[in-house]
């Protein structure tokens, strides 16, 4: 009997130890520049990828960088509408978004906003606008993903960060120097709800179950806040990695993966609607702290770069980042070992 039981400890202690998730390989991307979200074309199985002032865009079938989209002056987010065949770009450094083809990846319009340093973005096809989220003006700019104008500002009273739609009206944005997850509906562009997040601080990745109804808002406190998408309830708070900066949901498998970038990429269980739980914390690479699924393959992507020395302190530029070694700059593809 005791060799029974020692035998089934160590069968579950090997269990809870396993590895499900790896990174399998390295894609290398040309360009020394920093870097912030990628975003899947799911239909072409492309990957753009934010790149300093250019955007890389990666053939998923082949590992191949097939376009560079230039002129994305600090860029941070690309917005796929694949109904009609376009991609939007937001440029921080000139207060734009390029649009451009989905096929040819020429530009089709740069958009000026009135918006200033438009970071994340995100296109709803339920109202066809797409949505820039201003950190400087805290305020979300509406463009006609069809005449590619803008049509209005829907102010946010502090810095949005990601946003996530539900597809049937509504999309929710964390409001990172706030604490809070707004609401706004699509339909009237106006906000109908503010959600304080607390004890989360500084949210800054968002993403949503929708058959469940749970939002996901990873914080810069090490912490994954869950969410009640219809009444704004914290239902769970799960302990995740240092320096999150994004966060994705794989539908299939109802896991949550939080990309951390200390080095890490914590993969959380949805086990029920109010039950979660961390499977594991998968060693990735410093930096790597911005994420995208694929929902055909179920891989997932990260940007990073190796790091030099950083430099000492000056009175110009008291905190200091250490610098990028050339030709570095990779994507990590993640994906399940089993």
């Amino acid at each position: 009997m005791k060799k029974l039981i020692l035998a089934l400890a160590i069968t579950c202690l090997t269990a809870s130890n396993a590895q499900f998730y790896k990174v399998s390989k390295k894609i290398n991307a040309p360009g020394n520049e920093g870097w912030d979200y990628l975003s899947v074309d799911n239909v072409n199985q492309h990957l753009f990828v934010s790149h300093g002032s250019v955007v890389n865009v990666i053939d998923l079938k082949t590992d191949k960088t097939i376009a560079t989209i230039q002129d994305t002056k600090g860029v941070h987010g690309i917005a796929i509408a694949n109904d009609l065949n376009k991609a939007f770009i937001s440029c921080g450094k000139d207060n734009s978004v390029s649009v451009v083809n989905l096929t040819t990846f020429e530009l089709i319009e740069k958009v000026a906003i009135k918006g200033i340093k438009p970071d994340a973005i995100m296109y709803d096809k339920f109202s066809h606008y797409v949505f820039t989220f201003n950190a400087k003006s805290s305020d979300a700019t509406v463009i006609d993903a069809n005449t590619n104008k803008e049509i209005k500002s829907i102010q946010l009273g502090g810095k949005p960060e990601f946003a996530v739609t539900n597809t049937k009206g509504l999309f929710y944005v964390n409001i990172e120097d706030q604490n809070e997850i707004k609401t706004v509906d699509t339909k009237t562009l106006e906000v109908t709800a503010t959600w304080s997040i607390k004890p989360g601080d500084e949210p800054s990745g968002l993403a949503l179950d929708t058959e469940t109804n749970r939002l996901f808002s990873v914080c810069g406190n090490e912490m994954m806040v869950i969410v009640d998408a219809l009444t704004g309830k914290t239902i769970q708070t799960v302990k995740i990695g240092e320096g999150c900066d994004g966060v994705a949901f794989d539908a299939k498998n109802k896991l949550i993966f939080s990309s951390n970038g200390v080095g890490t990429v914590t993969v959380v269980k949805e086990e029920t609607a109010n039950k979660f739980s961390v499977l594991e914390n998968v060693t990735t690479q410093k930096g790597a702290r911005t994420i995208a699924i694929n929902p055909t393959s179920g891989q997932l992507y990260l940007s990073t770069a190796n790091f030099g020395a950083k430099p000492e302190p000056t009175t110009e530029n008291p905190k200091p980042r250490p610098g990028l070694e050339p030709d570095s700059f990779v994507i990590l593809v993640l994906e399940s070992s089993k």
